[in-house]
């Protein structure tokens, strides 16, 4: 950060070099968050903690130059506003290929698992919703027009994303849920983020409805297929999700709204951007899992990346941290 400071900085003549930096650390912190998700419940700290410090600079940063930084996506085309691409697709396709590596949690074929705290599932639902807003609106880098925007097509499209899974859950069990709303909800957070600034208002209403059936299926009906332990469902949500939010990108976007489309979507004639959004795609996972394998190559030459059986089975709080969250209370504390 030597000379970062006050002065505007090459990427925005708006805001200051070093806030634009912290911006940017934002997005680098929150993407290998989405992956422990994948993970939970086996995975070691300590290969977890190295496999993020690896995985930041092999996959994350490359992914943020080619996309944000001048790199060879932003030169063919391809349009990313707020880290479909460099969040959500490099982050659940990592996350997908260090579950099948590090195999399934023990017994998990044999006992049904359901939400731990549905109030906690609600609040994390919530400030992830407040925090979108911050990141994909704050991707203009003003406060503008272009902004407000994408506030508003982030908004919409978690509005029907999480209509359309409520729709689900009453089609499959009669009965709307919380977790699947909320579910819903940010999956259409996921599917508008690559496009909140390119894409018109009425069309968020379709890729959060949309996105939803896509996630829904990956999540209740493809994952027991192949038979992948996805934790939080880190790939079915945010990596299947960012890949309709891209191709939709593709669809949708205009250059009306945004002129950093050099074309428009194919719903109003052009092909050039979503053939560069599916190459973006391909690239992405692509580097998302040679860059994962190499991580794990990495990782193991100095840990283990699972925990022994019986540290899973005392679970993790306890083996890995020495910790519970819920200590017994005998009325003396």
């Amino acid at each position: 950060l030597k000379g970062i400071g006050a002065d505007p900085g090459e990427y925005s003549d708006s805001l200051p070099a070093l806030l634009f930096a912290a911006f940017q650390m934002m997005f680098a912190i929150i993407t290998p968050a989405l992956i422990t998700g994948a993970v939970a419940g086996r995975m070691k700290f300590k290969a977890l903690f190295l496999f993020i410090a690896v995985w930041s600079v092999i996959v994350y940063y490359p992914m943020a130059h080619m996309v944000w930084g001048g790199g060879f996506l932003a030169q063919i085309g391809s349009i990313d506003f707020a880290g479909g691409n460099v969040v959500h697709i490099s982050s659940g396709v990592s996350g997908l290929v260090l579950a099948i590596l590090i195999g399934k949690r023990k017994g998990i074929e044999k006992r049904s698992v359901v939400p731990h705290n549905i109030p906690f599932v609600v609040l994390g639902a919530s400030l992830l919703l407040f925090g979108w807003f911050g990141f994909n609106a704050g991707s203009s880098l003003k406060a503008d027009g272009l902004a407000i925007h994408a506030f508003m097509t982030t908004a919409v499209a978690a509005a029907s994303g999480m209509l359309s899974w409520m729709l689900m859950d009453v089609w499959k069990i009669n009965k709307p849920t919380l977790v699947g709303s909320v579910t819903g909800l940010v999956v259409g957070l996921v599917a508008i983020t690559p496009g909140a600034g390119f894409v018109p208002i009425w069309s968020a209403v379709i890729i959060g409805f949309v996105g939803s059936p896509i996630c829904y299926f990956m999540i209740s009906k493809a994952k027991q297929y192949f038979g992948y332990d996805d934790a939080l469902d880190a790939f079915g949500c945010h990596g299947i999700g960012g890949i309709w939010g891209g191709i939709a990108t593709g669809l949708f976007a205009q250059t009306s709204i945004n002129d950093v489309a050099r074309w428009n979507g194919l719903f109003f004639g052009d092909t050039n951007l979503l053939i560069a959004q599916i190459i973006s795609i391909l690239l992405t996972i692509v580097v998302a899992v040679i860059g994962t394998l190499i991580c794990i190559g990495v990782v193991r030459l100095f840990t283990p990346l699972r925990v022994d059986k019986r540290d899973e089975q005392m679970g993790l709080d306890m083996s890995e941290h020495n910790e519970t969250a819920y200590p017994s209370f005998n009325g003396l504390e």
